[in-house]
């Protein structure tokens, strides 16, 4: 139930006696008997139930015994939609005086002191209210409490701000709206908000700024930009804390036009970083290479380590023979062919317990990229040279790769057990690529051997012992591993495996390491007996187990701090190598392909190579590459090591090449697909049937040469028209012989207007003849031409068809 008090009746001002019944309401009213004139006053309160009803009452006030008879009077109800300008002034103001109150009936006129002390309760009432800071609400909103004399206790009952205040229904609630600041320091209605001092400021400044005719944007704090090789503008701006519009008006004033999501290069960037006053340091993608293999040299290394020597020469010279001999072990017999094909890596151990590496490299020209490897890596070369051949093609690119990996270099003239062997020959020969023999006043080791023999391989072994006195090989073996791999293969039930050579350091089983594009725990370490080995030492050859891929040949190995640091690596290097496969240099543009089709057809090959290692694939590869010209060419699909599966049929289907497997087999469910799908699968063992089998395919590929053989030669002297066959040329044929069906040039004003035409018809009289000899006249008809005319020249020639070959 809610009160609302209506306005009070003030002692007999509104013309009705104390002591009469209020007719406002429909009941008589309490009646209090008045003890003194005004001593009473009378109001009515509305009260308001529930369902909408309502009930009205008077309500007698009766003043405290001793009070003046015209004293203040607390109204007995409360308007909240009226603001109470009273108590918004400002407590400095001085207080006005009260306006003089107004006129009551004679019985309750105040007197002169009561109105005086009416008006300094006023004023402790205004002045207590300033003190309290209690700010007056606007309007609508509410009100502070009032401050009351404390002789004012007549008045209780209706100036107690705790309760609630009567309203009629539809006002707005006594606290609606919010507290501001405005609401405290203005004076509700006329106060206006203020501007911020700051506000101010920064307004007079960029009204300055404009004046100047700079900027009025705030100033730009000065700090490092890192600028990676390409970046957007949308990332520079963020980097740089402009706003992008910004950077793009700049762009433009200097000529570019650029959009946010645009890619600029480094120097743009940092020309835009240095107008805005930024500092800049520039990163590149590449800088996470930085640290992977330590820049130190073992120079203040105490231990010696084995010299690591590279078996080299021409293809059946004896190489891996001689090192069979070495090694007393025969690994030849199992060379298919009897060529090496694979790069092997071995520890010999001589009778005085020192050690000595042997890389046996390819002697075949498809594997140069291996000798390049096995010469870059290696301390010595030693160049086998038979001595029944002589220096051969190999021979001089093995001398080129060690003199360019700066190498020492030791021949050893082999199967000088044969009757027709001539050592001194070779001597002379090596003398043209300046290989000087100490003999003769230079500086190479020159060692007669013989490996089926086993003749002098002490002698050779002593060579190579001088050799690396020499050279004082000396390694740190306490530091973290670092090498090179040599060869890599998949292999069935062990996975990757990679043949690594240990350049320096350790490397022991637990060690993460990366190798090119691959990275991985060391499982397992392995010689080249299979025997398990817990650490590998400088120059010691290794088989390691545990990587996630099978790394490419030649690439460099090392140890990393975490699986972390190998993962950033790697995925770099993936996306570099992926980077360059869809879109390097060596690829041909959309351009050039399309201006080469337009002036010739370019057959391509589609072929899929798979094979027992990563170099072998790597040389059968770049054999086949270089096997094109600018009519035909092979393509490789895809390379890689390991056995011929499903997806490598499915791969080869989609492309519609046949598969090539070196050395490796296809597996059953692999053959059966093929089967389906009819994917040709070819399986080679020598690298030579490979190559020879390719090289006639891509010769039957290409156009054949067209030779043209002259016959003779005719003029044209009249042209009949007939109906049904046409125009027919009467000719006299002035050089040679005519011949039907042969090829036919007509020449018209030194114009070819038409070329390898047919000679259709050939007539002498009404006789059809096959040939018609120079001095004699006949009638010809060429097939599908009929502008023929007098004074024509007619050439007559054959085409025969040439096959091609690369």
């Amino acid at each position: 139930m809610s009160d609302e008090n209506d306005k009070t009746n003030e002692g007999q001002g509104n013309g009705t006696p104390a002591g009469t019944p209020s007719t406002t309401g429909p009941r008589a009213p309490l009646s209090l008997k008045p003890r003194a004139a005004g001593s009473v006053s009378t109001g009515t309160v509305r009260q308001s139930f529930s369902h909408g009803r309502t009930k009205t009452v008077v309500v007698e006030t009766k003043r405290r015994p001793g009070a003046p008879a015209g004293g203040h009077q607390r109204p007995q109800g409360f308007d909240v939609a009226r603001p109470r300008t009273e108590t918004a002034a400002p407590a400095a103001a001085p207080t006005p005086r009260p306006a003089p109150p107004r006129q009551q009936p004679a019985g309750g006129a105040l007197s002169g002191e009561e109105q005086e002390a009416r008006r300094r309760a006023i004023e402790l009432a205004t002045q207590a209210q300033a003190e309290v800071a209690r700010p007056s609400r606007a309007p609508g909103v509410g009100f502070g409490r009032p401050a009351k004399p404390e002789d004012d206790r007549g008045d209780k009952r209706f100036s107690d701000a705790g309760k609630a205040v009567s309203r009629t229904r539809g006002e707005p609630k006594r606290r609606e709206g919010r507290l501001t600041i405005q609401s405290v320091a203005g004076d509700g209605d006329t106060a206006e908000r203020m501007r911020s001092l700051a506000s101010v400021r920064r307004a007079r400044e960029r009204e300055k700024e404009k004046r100047k005719g700079g900027s009025t944007d705030a100033p730009k704090t000065a700090r490092e930009v890192v600028i990676p090789d390409v970046i957007t503008v949308q990332e520079l701006s963020n980097r740089m804390a402009v706003r992008g519009v910004d950077i793009i008006k700049f762009l433009m004033r200097q000529g570019m036009m650029m959009k946010i999501n645009d890619v600029i290069d480094t120097d743009t960037a940092e020309l835009v970083a240095d107008e805005f006053g930024m500092t800049v340091k520039r990163v590149s993608e590449s800088d996470v290479e930085t640290g992977f293999l330590s820049d130190a040299i073992d120079d203040e290394a105490t231990t010696p380590r084995a010299p690591v020597v590279a078996i080299m020469g021409h293809v059946d010279h004896g190489k891996t023979s001689l090192l069979d001999a070495l090694r007393t072990t025969d690994v030849a017999a199992g060379e298919a062919g009897g060529i090496t094909q694979h790069i092997g890596a071995y520890q010999v151990r001589t009778k005085d317990g020192q050690k000595v590496t042997f890389l046996d490299t390819p002697g075949h020209a498809a594997f140069s990229a291996m000798r390049t490897r096995g010469a870059n890596v290696t301390d010595i070369v030693v160049l086998v040279v038979a001595a029944d051949d002589g220096v051969m093609p190999q021979t001089i690119e093995s001398i080129q790769h060690a003199k360019a990996a700066g190498a020492p270099i030791i021949v050893a003239v082999n199967k000088i057990d044969k009757p027709d062997a001539n050592s001194q020959k070779v001597v002379n020969e090596l003398l043209q690529y300046e290989v000087i023999s100490e003999a003769l006043g230079g500086d190479t080791q020159i060692v007669e051997v013989s490996a089926k023999a086993r003749t002098n391989l002490d002698g050779l072994i002593d060579a190579i012992l001088l050799q690396a006195e020499v050279m004082d090989l000396k390694a740190d073996p306490e530091r973290s591993a670092e090498g090179v791999v040599i060869e890599a293969k998949l292999d069935k039930g062990r996975g990757p495996v990679a043949t690594v050579l240990v350049k320096r350091g350790t490397l022991k089983r637990g060690d993460i390491v990366v190798a090119g594009s691959a990275w991985g725990k060391v499982r397992a370490l392995l010689d080249e007996r299979n025997a398990q080995l817990t650490e590998a030492g400088p120059s010691v050859p290794v088989e390691i187990l545990g990587l996630d891929e099978a790394p490419s040949p030649g690439e460099p190995l090392a140890v990393v701090d975490s699986e972390a640091r190998a993962r950033e690596l790697t995925e770099y290097r993936a996306r570099v190598k992926r980077e360059k496969a869809t879109g390097g240099i060596n690829q041909v543009s959309l351009a050039d392909m399309m201006s080469k089709l337009g002036s010739k057809k370019i057959s391509e090959l589609p072929v899929l190579i798979k094979s027992d290692v990563q170099g072998s694939g790597e040389a059968i590869q770049g054999s086949l590459e270089k096997m094109g010209n600018d009519e035909v060419r092979a393509r490789v699909v895809y390379s890689g090591a390991g056995g011929i599966t499903e997806s490598d049929v499915t791969l080869a289907k989609s492309a519609g090449a046949p598969i090539l497997g070196f050395n490796v087999r296809a597996s059953k469910q692999a053959r059966d697909l093929a089967d389906r799908e009819g994917v040709e699968i070819r399986y080679y063992s020598i690298i030579y049937d490979l190559l020879d089998d390719m090289k006639g395919v891509l010769s039957g590929m290409l156009a054949p040469l067209q030779r043209e053989t002259f016959l003779g030669n005719a003029a044209v002297l009249q042209v009949f028209d007939i109906s049904k066959t046409g125009k027919i040329a009467g000719c006299r044929v002035s050089e040679g012989v005519v011949r039907k069906g042969a090829k036919v040039r007509i020449i018209r004003d030194d114009v070819v207007v038409l070329e390898l035409g047919t000679l259709q018809t050939l007539k002498r009289f009404k006789d059809e003849v096959n040939e018609v000899p120079s001095g004699q006249e006949c009638g010809m008809h060429f097939q599908g031409f009929q502008d023929i005319k007098v004074g024509d020249y007619i050439e007559c020639f054959t085409v025969e068809e040439i096959k091609r070959t690369l």
